[in-house]
């Protein structure tokens, strides 16, 4: 066997001092990475102003009544690289539409959202070239039927693969 003769080395001001200065710098740089992180992503701003939305909600409840009196049902694909849409009324009948426009938002952040307008493709059935990334996403649909106000259709979807699952 043999001895450790060396001498136990020393904890100086100097090995405290970069200690802390190691320490600190770990949290500052997680601070700012966080700051950085959370300025560029969403906002989690979901109406301009609260006070005008809250003033909104009984019209916009109202018109949700009238919209789910007509009975009528909208029919949304994702597929192939197109969007389609088309509506029927209660009886299964197409609705004649003048026009379809569908956003794309993203629930988490906003540089993904897509507007896209729909064009007459076949009967009464909308479509434009349009292929979402994979993902969930808060699709927005109004479609003119020449109603006072456009008919409107809020879903969450998924998409994977291109394609509406």
């Amino acid at each position: 066997m043999s001895v450790d003769t060396r001498e136990p080395r020393e904890f100086t001001g100097r090995h405290m001092l970069a200690t802390i200065l190691a320490f600190f710098g770990v949290v500052i740089g997680v601070n700012l990475t966080m700051a950085t992180l959370a300025n560029t992503s969403w906002t989690g701003l979901v109406v301009e102003n609260t006070y005008v939305a809250s003033q909104q909600f009984n019209q916009k409840a109202e018109e949700g009544r009238v919209q789910a009196a007509l009975g009528w049902t909208g029919k949304l694909t994702i597929a192939g690289g197109e969007v389609r849409y088309s509506l029927s009324d209660a009886d299964g009948k197409p609705v004649p539409l003048h026009g379809v426009k569908v956003l794309f938002r993203h629930p988490a952040y906003e540089a993904g959202d897509k507007a896209v307008t729909l064009a007459l493709s076949s009967g009464q059935e909308f479509a434009a070239q349009h292929t979402p990334r994979d993902g969930v996403w808060i699709v927005e649909v109004d479609a003119d039927a020449g109603l006072a106000e456009p008919y409107r259709q809020v879903r969450r979807i998924m998409i994977s693969q291109g394609a509406l699952q």
